[in-house]
């Protein structure tokens, strides 16, 4: 077993880690450094909606971890400025899916950039080997993350 001490550790910085990914401020600067005028609420939506190609209200709303309502009213927003397009299902004409238009795309990409540009000055430091080892870390704990919120499994 891990030592309370590293355990506390990595729960401390994954709060600090949450808590700057959450904040206003640091939203604010992505998409000003993206040059994209988007409400700040809706953009995780949108790049999400971009990640997982054309999907349905539910299944976003899953991904993100917002009530499917919620995530009906944004979805609107976001076609309202031609960043989103909302067809209906080829399976069943009831329910309505959400795509990403050209616009949205390119959104998309220049949050992404953006994105890389603000990472590369936070990572200017590290070294390389710290670079490869950092995401595959990241990952691993996000996997871990995701199978015990699926499974619901104390054992892990």
């Amino acid at each position: 077993m891990y030592s309370t001490r590293i355990l506390d550790d990595i729960a401390s910085a994954l709060i600090d880690l949450t808590g700057c990914l959450n904040s206003p401020r640091q939203d604010e600067v992505l998409l000003g450094e993206a040059g994209v005028a988007l409400d700040r609420a809706l953009f995780p939506l949108l790049v999400r909606l971009n990640a997982m190609g054309t999907t349905s209200v539910t299944e976003l709303a899953g991904q993100v971890g917002r009530d499917p309502s919620t995530v009906s009213r944004q979805l609107a927003r976001l076609e309202s400025l031609g960043l989103v397009k909302r067809p209906t299902a080829k399976d069943d004409m009831r329910v309505r899916e959400a795509a990403i238009t050209k616009a949205g795309l390119a959104a998309v990409n220049a949050i992404a950039r953006a994105r890389r540009k603000l990472l590369g000055q936070l990572l200017q430091d590290w070294t390389e080997s710290e670079l490869r080892l950092f995401p595959e870390l990241l990952q691993r704990l996000a996997d871990a993350m995701k199978e015990k919120q699926r499974t619901g499994n104390s054992d892990a």
